[in-house]
């Protein structure tokens, strides 16, 4: 009997329309777990490097977390994985809601489709019975819009969908899968379900899933459900209000806008607008907020309310959560009405909320420096939000100006030329960032966007302070009852850091303790993403009821493997490693691992290739940040080592 997981996945074949349900090996989960650990393992060993992302032979993976399904508090992450077609690289985005519990109660832990389908169809399983069926009268249908049509076509109120909108169908590099509460909305992954002629997924199933040990399990579940009550309303001091608790982004939940409004360049802005927020704009934002949230809303098996049904009289209701809130509206520096109004279009049209509106600012900047021009831009209205909606409109249709723009600001400014590159500057990895523009560096975020493999700082940050606290007595009260911090020593880097002085940024903490600090905070977010936990209870707020310490016993509990944090973290360095490995094979080297050049007002380029040199060494890697053969065999990654050593990526020397 298999434990936590079915056992089971369904393999699709899009262009012949076949279906299998295929018997997984339980070796497998042993090395991997699930979720991205076993998604990269299969596009390692079943996708060449050299395959492009848009090639029948490309797999779209939907993969549920080892614990998804089970009663473990927030276990509901689908992790969908494929070749981006913006970074060229494996891409990976979690997507939270019902989906991946309902495939675990229908019997499969995964779905992989590969091939394309002559005609547009949508996935439809129902516990044992799946079927491919078409999709024809739903073309065009907005994203949202078509999980409801699909609902009532199958006479199944309860199937949990996920779909793509007009953007994935025409390919719009940032094309998000959509899912109701959430959606897989990172690295174009819509693009590719929409390359291989799927709308969509439909899901229903009433099946169990067994525990290895469930009173040992229950009572650790209850302990999470405990520590939640405790920790969810005793804010930590001095973090602003949205990270203070826990869950992702408290966005829909508090109004205080002020770090964001002087901090980010919504767009390609190039000055924060330090005038733009006021008590003034504050009463009118949180009046718009709570006359358009209807309620505060939850994924699967979760007590913590972050997304919320907006509501707006004339356009359709639609689900909307974290940093979504702001980034149409920052893009235009218009009010929270404009963006919560955009939102619900860009939702429908089923596009990425964070790079969308970079792209319809980059393009609005090169209108205004006169590298596009009138001729580009024919038929734009002169208002400002008007503009947005129409770069919107002709960027998920592809048309005009739209079919370049749509490709993302990096491909846009290849193909516009005449400058346009100094304009696409909030990239990395050919990916846009959140675009904040601070004071000084901060060497742990320095490492963090630099060498993180999914390019998005949200899946890498977590644990560890963001800055130092402002006295002594606030940081001997954080590191009290820091049960989450892996050792002392962290506790130590906390209590050394100061806001001025020696041990300030960006010399403190020391280059091996960056190290130290980053590693962790992968650690963290790999073990989720395998796991299928919200980050927002493990690796992403501070003192959550997940850590390193608890989960393996979660992990022995649940599938009766015998796991401690020695082995728990001998997994975490494979499934890293393997992830590495998938994109030094497609080309990723160090010169590929920097932040935008005006992330931080002031930079130290020599202490940043010491933080370079520091990680990869920590790491196991080389100077170009590809893992060495001792370091892959170690970590029973040696078919990894052998076919780098073949195709002459690893050379067994350094540097």
């Amino acid at each position: 009997m298999r434990y936590a997981e079915t056992g089971y996945q369904l393999e699709i074949d899009l262009s012949r329309g076949n279906i299998e349900r295929v018997e997984t090996d339980p070796k497998l989960t042993e090395l991997h777990l699930g979720g991205l650990g076993t998604n990269a393992k299969m596009l390692w060993d079943r996708v060449p490097p050299e395959t492009d992302p848009f090639s029948p032979s490309n797999l779209l993976i939907f993969s549920t977390g080892l614990l998804c399904g089970t009663p473990a508090v927030g276990a509901n992450r689908t992790i969908v994985t494929t070749y981006s077609p913006q970074t060229l690289l494996m891409g990976y985005s979690m997507m939270g809601g019902f989906f991946a519990p309902e495939l675990k109660f229908a019997g499969y832990d995964k779905i992989i489709f590969r091939g394309k389908s002559p005609n547009l169809v949508y996935l439809w399983i129902n516990n044992d019975k799946v079927e491919i069926r078409d999709a024809s009268h739903l073309k065009g249908k907005g994203a949202v819009e078509t999980a409801a049509l699909i609902r009532q076509e199958l006479k199944e109120p309860n199937a949990q969908v996920a779909s793509i909108g007009l953007a994935g169908e025409n390919r719009v590099y940032m094309a998000s899968i959509e899912h109701g509460r959430s959606s897989a909305s990172r690295l174009g992954l819509g693009a590719i379900m929409g390359d291989k002629g799927l709308k969509a997924i439909a899901v229903r199933g009433t099946k169990d899933i067994n525990i290895a040990r469930p009173a040992e399990y229950m009572q650790l579940c209850n302990d999470v459900l405990q520590y939640i009550k405790v920790r969810a309303p005793n804010l930590i001091p001095e973090v602003m209000p949205i990270l203070a608790g826990l869950g992702s982004p408290q966005e829909m939940v508090h109004y205080d806008e002020k770090w964001h409004t002087e901090n980010f360049m919504w767009g390609n802005a190039r000055t924060r607008r330090k005038d733009f927020w006021n008590k003034e704009v504050e009463e009118k934002w949180k009046e718009t907020q709570e006359r358009v949230r209807t309620r505060l809303i939850s994924c699967y098996n979760c007590p913590m309310k972050c997304g919320a049904i907006i509501s707006i009289p004339g356009i359709s209701t639609y689900m909307m959560k974290c940093f979504s809130k702001l980034t149409y509206t920052m893009a235009a520096y218009s009010d929270l009405e404009f963006g919560f109004r955009i939102a619900q279009r860009a939702t429908e049209y089923g596009v990425d909320g964070f790079s969308t509106p970079q792209v319809m600012a980059f393009g609005l900047e090169l209108y205004e420096a006169g590298i596009l021009t009138d001729r580009d831009m024919a038929g734009m209205p002169s208002d400002n939000e008007g503009r947005f909606y129409w770069l919107l409109d002709r960027i998920v249709r592809r048309e005009g100006i739209g079919d370049v723009l749509a490709n993302g600001t990096y491909w846009a400014a290849e193909q516009i030329g005449k400058g346009a590159e100094a304009y696409a500057h909030n990239n990395i990895k050919k990916h846009e960032q959140l675009p904040l523009k601070l004071g000084m560096l901060n060497p742990i975020y320095f490492l963090m966007y630099c060498t993180g493999e999914k390019g998005n700082i949200t899946q890498i940050e977590g644990n560890f302070p963001q800055a130092p606290f402002s006295t002594m007595e606030l940081k001997e009260a954080f590191v009290k009852d820091w049960v989450q911090a892996p050792d002392d020593k962290f506790k130590k880097y906390v209590l050394d850091w100061e806001m001025r002085g020696e041990r300030s940024m960006p010399f403190y903490p020391p280059v091996e303790a960056c190290c130290e600090i980053v590693d962790w905070q992968e650690k963290m977010h790999h073990i989720d993403d395998a796991l299928g936990l919200c980050a927002g209870l493990s690796s992403f707020p501070l003192k959550p009821p997940y850590h390193i310490h608890n989960l393996p016993a979660f992990i022995s509990a649940a599938t009766g493997m015998d796991m401690d944090e020695a082995g728990l973290t001998q997994i975490f360095n494979r499934n890293r490693n393997l992830v590495r490995a998938i994109n030094v094979r497609r080309g990723l080297r160090r010169a590929d691992e920097k932040p935008p050049e005006d992330h931080w007002k002031k930079r130290f380029p020599e202490l940043e290739e010491k933080l370079l040199d520091g990680y990869y060494k920590f790491k196991g890697w080389d100077l170009q940040g590809i893992p060495t053969k001792e370091t892959l065999q170690e970590l029973d990654l040696a078919y990894v080592a052998e076919d780098l050593e073949q195709r002459g990526i690893i050379k067994n020397e350094q540097g």
